[in-house]
């Protein structure tokens, strides 16, 4: 059977991942009486939705970096699984090249599954404790391609072993058998397995040690070279982020508020969400200067009305309260969406 993606050409522009205007809303309603409510003398029936992720649009360019930060609770890790498949959208679309994959049912999206995988966040959960390291790697590309040999598949694992620093002889083990870092390894192993070209890593550092760290970015950085591949990487430390990333989207509350390079974003922030972020840094030979953020972040079931972020921003005006900002574009590539930037009245640049 040929592979529909071969036979597409790249856009002008060779991006792979275009995410347009995407939402992603959880019902966790429960039962039809966990939704009735007592309200001006009568019962009424409601829902109750969690808006994890409202319009974001984001272009990946094929070999790129693109990090997604911001609180926990803003949707970046609802983003990165809505961009593989795992949660089916509410709107919006995602394009693969020149192909929109979001509406796609499962028969149809199989092809598209070795090109997008997934690294998750805590590498034991992600593995089957059942089942040894060998089977674990065979599985998924036994799956995708039913009639390699077992000669070929064979020399497939063990080359993909050690290419992410594991011992193929190690195959027999079973996950629990192996420290943090190396599970993670078998999970970025696994990936790799199915000769993916987009690879979506949702914290692939945040549960394990501070030393181990290190040498997973490292590792990941030395697969993107010798594969080519483009990452989708979400995490809260920003410090990791600089350090790895071409461009950062920056969310709060499902919304995008900044997506820059990022040399620019770190260097000259533009929407004060980011420079509350940023600020939040320690930097080796400067003055640590926190811009505290007042209040506590809203809830996603009840959005604040306007710009997500007006309820603790020091700079907002009736217009933020009313009006949801547009994300424009600044004069040096940067896009933001805040009232402030668009008119002129909010520099802190």
């Amino acid at each position: 059977m040929t592979d529909p993606i071969e036979n597409r050409q790249p856009t002008p522009t060779d991006t792979l991942v275009s995410i347009r205007d995407l939402v992603k809303h959880f019902d966790i309603s429960g039962t039809f009486l966990d939704q009735l409510r007592l309200k001006g003398g009568r019962i009424r029936r409601e829902k109750t939705i969690v808006r994890a992720v409202n319009g974001i649009s984001i272009d990946i360019q094929k070999g790129e970096t693109v990090s997604v930060v911001g609180e926990s609770g803003c949707g970046k890790s609802t983003l990165a699984r809505t961009v593989v498949g795992l949660y089916p959208p509410e709107g919006g679309e995602i394009h693969y090249r020149d192909a929109r994959i979001d509406h796609l049912p499962e028969s149809q999206l199989k092809p598209f599954r070795t090109r997008m995988q997934m690294v998750f966040q805590d590498p034991y959960a992600s593995l089957n404790p059942r089942m040894i390291v060998g089977d674990i790697l065979r599985e998924p590309i036994r799956f995708h391609q039913p009639a390699i040999s077992n000669g070929e598949l064979s020399d497939k694992v063990a080359a993909v072993m050690e290419q992410v620093g594991i011992d193929p002889d190690w195959q027999g083990r079973y996950p629990h058998e192996f420290s943090g870092g190396q599970r993670q390894r078998i999970s970025i192993a696994r990936a790799l397995a199915v000769d993916p070209e987009f690879i979506v890593a949702d914290e692939p550092i945040a549960a394990l040690d501070v030393s181990i760290q290190a040498q997973i970015l490292n590792l990941m950085m030395d697969l993107q070279e010798a594969h080519g591949l483009t990452y989708l990487f979400i995490s809260h430390d920003l410090s990791v982020v600089e350090h790895i990333s071409d461009r950062v989207a920056v969310m709060y509350l499902g919304a995008l508020c900044e997506f820059a390079s990022a040399q620019e974003l770190f260097s000259s922030p533009r929407h004060p969400y980011t420079q509350a972020l940023l600020s939040a840094i320690p930097r080796l030979g400067k003055r640590f200067s926190h811009k505290k953020l007042s209040g506590d972040v809203p809830s996603p079931i009840r959005l604040p009305t306007g710009c997500v972020f007006h309820t603790r921003c020091t700079h907002a005006r009736e217009r933020c309260r009313r009006e949801v900002p547009a994300l424009v574009t600044l004069p040096k590539g940067s896009r933001v969406a805040c009232h402030g930037v668009e008119d002129g009245w909010f520099d802190e640049s």
